[in-house]
């Protein structure tokens, strides 16, 4: 005889619903997040502004060393870095003390878009923010900060 499960028999307290997932939820909302970039940043990828971003925080370092900054891993950093320096966006050069690390920094064109990035990046993250109430802003990025 086959076992036969019915529905009653696997039902919890709370069914699973997918709206409700995190997994899902974090990906509609970056998804929203991609899309309000995209229609802002018309030169630089998600990753590239990162990049570009943090050396502007902390100026000249390895690529291994912006990489772990930016959560890239070696492959996608190193594609990163490439293209901004087809775009002017960074130096490249030898690391006097270990040849085998590349030191990057920001050109002069690079440092003159800090600026308008800033403010550019600024009005993204408000306008993906922009249903939640000042509070509720606080709240979530802290939150989101805990779980990363």
């Amino acid at each position: 005889m086959q076992n036969v499960v019915s529905r009653s028999d696997t039902d919890t307290d709370e069914e699973y619903r997918l709206d409700e997932q995190i997994g899902h939820i974090l990906r509609r909302a970056s998804q929203r997040h991609a899309s309000i970039f995209q229609a802002r940043m018309a030169d630089l990828t998600p990753t590239q502004f990162a990049a570009v971003i943090k050396l502007a925080e902390i100026g000249e370092c390895s690529q291994n060393r912006l990489g772990r900054l930016t959560a890239m891993d070696v492959a996608t950093i190193k594609g990163v870095v490439d293209r901004l320096h087809k775009k002017g966006f960074v130096t490249l050069r030898p690391d006097q003390t270990d040849k085998r690390r590349t030191l990057i920094s920001l050109t002069q064109n690079g440092v003159a878009r800090i600026d308008e990035l800033h403010r550019t990046g600024a009005s993204i993250s408000s306008d993906t923010l922009d249903p939640l109430s000042t509070s509720e802003r606080r709240n979530f990025l802290r939150l989101l900060q805990k779980i990363t």
